[in-house]
């Protein structure tokens, strides 16, 4: 028996054709990769802001050389025990003008409601370093700690020996010639003046007038005029000086903050707070965990930050209920805070320790202010 007859051939099988609908969708999803693959390292001009790191102000926090040392210590007065928290947020950015984040991380981030993609001239201003951003923002920190510490013990009832100085001269400034670096601002119009925001106010009532200044310069007082130039900020004309104010201030306490790799104000408010329940009996947030946010002035004016709805996330991630924000933010936290979190409005140190008060009785937190569209 045969089991082969060489005389046959057999004719392979007919090859199946792809119809063209799936010859377009094959070369659709090939080009669809490679440019994925591309745009993925592509340069792109935006970077992204999340959430970063909470500090609570009645806890500790690691020195610079790694110990954990008490976030707020103060010599020369009676402390009191805390509890709970004061948590204050920061915000992480990723990217930077060397390193931007790709189109992925992007359109990730885009979905992430925890997140915020940003212009990178928004966070990196042109012809501003990293190290220059990052030096000015340890400066607004260092700044933002002694107006904290003067709003809290001026709160107190101490003196804190305010005096206001000329820490520089702006390009093209109204002042050139007429103000120099290190005098002291004593008075403006015939007002006293111990903080830059009060300065400004009498600048702008003046309407544009020569504005008549009390200086002290190398110990000695004189009166100088400046006439102040308009100028637009954030869309809005007022009237400047043209200078930069360092406000220094001569404590009677000693109060140290330790926080390290943290810039920017917007500590301010939560690290007054912090410096009043260190110096007084009780718990000004009855062992609750509070967040918050804000800058403020010596004067106890609580002003607004940046990276808001990072931080309320933060504040949720972190435990808090209760959340102080910035009334002029307000805009900024309607529509945006997460489930759990209850937001209270605040526009001065005042509201903030009427707000705590309100949570530590156990009162109506729904009669306190809030945000609303």
């Amino acid at each position: 028996m045969a089991l082969f007859d060489e005389n046959v051939t057999i004719a392979p099988a007919p090859r199946r054709r792809l119809s063209r609908t799936a010859l377009i969708g094959m070369w659709a999803l090939a080009i669809s990769l490679v440019v994925l693959l591309v745009i993925t390292f592509l340069p792109t001009s935006y970077v992204i802001q999340r959430p970063g790191p909470v500090y609570n102000t009645l806890g500790t926090a690691a020195s610079a050389d790694g110990e954990e040392v008490p976030l707020i210590s103060v010599e020369g007065a009676e402390t009191f025990p805390t509890e709970g928290a004061l948590d204050l947020l920061t915000v992480q950015v990723v990217g930077n003008r060397e390193r931007t984040p790709s189109w992925f991380e992007l359109a990730m981030a885009w979905f992430d409601p925890t997140k915020a993609v940003l212009p990178i001239e928004s966070v990196f201003p042109e012809g501003t370093t990293t190290e220059e951003r990052n030096s000015e923002s340890a400066a607004m920190m260092i700044d933002s700690q002694q107006e904290a510490t003067a709003a809290a013990l001026t709160e107190l009832g101490y003196d804190v020996g305010a005096k206001l100085t000329v820490h520089s001269l702006v390009e093209d400034s109204a002042a050139q010639g007429v103000l120099e670096e290190g005098d002291v601002i004593l008075a403006a119009a015939g007002t006293e003046v111990a903080d830059a925001a009060q300065l400004r106010e009498i600048v702008n009532e003046g309407g544009g007038d020569p504005v008549e200044l009390l200086i002290e310069r190398d110990g000695d007082e004189q009166a100088v005029s400046v006439a102040p130039k308009e100028t637009e900020v954030d869309g809005e004309k007022t009237l400047l000086l043209g200078i930069t104010l360092m406000a220094a201030y001569d404590f009677p306490i000693d109060v140290a903050i330790q926080l390290n790799n943290v810039g920017g104000p917007s500590a301010g408010m939560m690290f007054a707070l912090g410096i009043i329940d260190t110096l007084t009996p009780g718990q000004l947030n009855g062992g609750e965990q509070v967040a918050g946010t804000g800058t403020i002035t010596a004067g106890g004016e609580v002003g607004p930050i940046g990276g808001i709805r990072q931080k309320l996330w933060g504040a949720k991630d972190a435990g808090a209920e209760w959340f102080l924000a910035p009334a002029s933010n307000c805009d900024e936290v309607v529509g945006h805070v997460p489930d759990g979190l209850q937001v209270f409005s605040v526009e001065t140190l005042d509201d903030a320790l009427a707000a705590l008060e309100t949570v530590r009785d156990g009162a109506d937190v729904d009669a306190l202010p809030t945000c609303t569209s």
